[in-house]
């Protein structure tokens, strides 16, 4: 058997070596530059009541042990922010875009306030928003309909104004969208209503002025539709009960909806909870909805309806 080339043995060492160290230096340059938007993070704060950021989020340690961040296993990117519940006032920086490997973001029950960045559109592998209960005055950014594995979108309990762009439904992976207690008006998106991986969709307390959509293909994810205490009018469409079998609550309560209950309401027949209430309702209630075997709470109170519900 012929001997090794020695030259080639040393070559060889040196292009594994160089790969090894060109490997290290990418990493350590990807860490600092999640440690930079964490940074960054910290700077915006003007609110700490306990200090968790000041004493916990130094540069003496490596970020993945900081508290509220958990890194990936392969990468040792930051995957999760969570900080939810920490009592922290400020605005986010637009160097939170460069968390490229995040997945999870999770800043709720605090007082963030301002606008959110753009430069968050760059965060492709986000699957989970929850910005609820913060102080947020700006309008829904389009972007997040960029975000194509967004799963869970929590907007809810902010001060949010404008209208939602109908970017936000073309969201495929979409499961749940809480866009409640805001100061949203115009439209509901009716690229919603073709989502055929959503679950729940929250609009309630806000200023929506709009007839319910009638363009619904099959939803068979769909569990739960509340929109109650908005401006909504007009008769529900008949056909769309067709397309929910799954329907578990349907809350409507105080809007400007008018005409008949529909009769087809009978076909989600997975319904437990019912809410029609504070409308303008007419006519007889349907006598289908004695059938709907395992409904738990029914609200038809303060609308114009007549006759009495026979329960089979």
């Amino acid at each position: 058997m012929a001997k090794n080339n020695p030259l080639i043995v040393i070559i060889l060492a040196f292009v594994v070596l160089s790969l090894m160290l060109s490997l290290v230096k990418a990493a350590r340059i990807n860490i600092t530059t999640d440690q930079h938007a964490l940074l960054a993070l910290k700077d915006r704060i003007t609110s700490d009541p306990t200090n968790l950021l000041a004493k916990n989020w130094s540069t003496g340690s490596s970020i993945c042990t900081w508290i509220g961040v958990t890194c990936g296993v392969r990468h040792h990117r930051v995957t999760v922010l969570n900080i939810s519940y920490f009592g922290l006032g400020g605005t986010l920086p637009p160097q939170l875009g460069n968390l490229s490997f995040l997945q999870l973001l999770d800043i709720r029950n605090n007082r963030f306030s301002g606008s959110l960045p753009d430069e968050l559109a760059q965060l492709c592998r986000l699957k989970l928003v929850n910005f609820m209960f913060n102080s947020f005055h700006a309008e829904i950014p389009s972007w997040f309909g960029s975000l194509s594995k967004l799963q869970h979108l929590f907007l809810s309990n902010n001060n949010l104004v404008g209208t939602i762009p109908p970017s936000v439904g073309n969201t495929s992976s979409l499961r749940v969208v809480d866009l409640s207690f805001n100061q949203l008006s115009g439209t509901i998106p009716s690229s919603f209503f073709q989502i055929s991986s959503l679950e729940s969709l929250d609009l309630r307390y806000n200023h929506l002025s709009d007839s319910f959509p009638s363009i619904i293909f099959n939803l068979p994810s769909l569990q739960a539709i509340r929109f109650s205490s908005n401006s909504l009018f007009g008769v529900l469409p008949s056909h769309i009960f067709n397309y929910l079998p799954n329907l578990k609550i349907l809350d409507l309560t105080s809007n400007m909806f008018d005409g008949q209950i529909p009769s087809t309401i009978s076909k989600c027949q997975q319904l437990q909870i019912l809410s029609l209430s504070i409308n303008n309702f007419t006519g007889y209630i349907p006598k289908e909805i004695g059938n709907m075997t395992i409904l738990k709470e029914l609200y038809l109170g303060i609308n114009e309806l007549q006759g009495m519900i026979y329960v089979a």
